[in-house]
């Protein structure tokens, strides 16, 4: 793909992610929930820390290994990411996440779908998984709501501020 797509949902516009949500995904990402529930938002964001994964979401892209979504509004807000990454074999992984002004509403559920029939149907992947914290089940939620099913609990999969944790993962299949 020459150009990066743009999908739209009932409530939302996915698309690129640009220079000019740097400020917002800081805003959004102070909060320490971020990093306790995620494996990758380190504690605190910079903005450093939002331009790197700014130019790794380009670099996905255009190496043609990733998808990094700004989940946005139908006015053009960004209110969250969600990203596709390509981690071969025919399958891709699957994560998000999304202002904690706009949690609950289902919006994360929302973007989700449209991103694994994006994976589905444009990319051609047999198989989107996901995993969350064992601590963090609202995750599983949304990916059981989006027909993904729980694959395994990985012991000690994450080693992250000298601790480790257990993930869940979840699957589905382009069947």
């Amino acid at each position: 793909m020459k150009k990066f797509p743009i999908i739209e949902t009932e409530r939302l516009i996915l698309s690129k992610l640009e220079e000019k949500d740097i400020p917002f995904i800081v805003e959004y990402l102070q909060h320490r929930i971020y990093s306790d529930l995620t494996s990758n938002i380190p504690y605190p964001y910079t903005e450093s820390d939002a331009r790197f994964w700014l130019r790794m979401s380009k670099d996905a892209f255009e190496n043609n290994t990733g998808y990094t979504f700004g989940i946005r509004n139908k006015e053009g807000h960004i209110i969250g990411a969600i990203g596709l990454h390509d981690r071969e074999d025919d399958k891709a992984e699957l994560g998000y996440w999304l202002g904690i002004p706009y949690w609950n509403k289902g919006y994360v559920t929302e973007a989700a779908k449209a991103i694994v029939d994006f994976g589905f149907n444009e990319l051609g992947f047999h198989k989107i998984f996901a995993t969350h914290f064992i601590h963090n089940p609202a995750s599983g939620r949304i990916m059981e709501k989006i027909g993904m099913e729980q694959e395994a609990v990985l012991i000690q999969e994450i080693k992250k501020d000298e601790e480790y944790f257990d993930l869940v993962r979840y699957s589905i299949f382009n069947n």
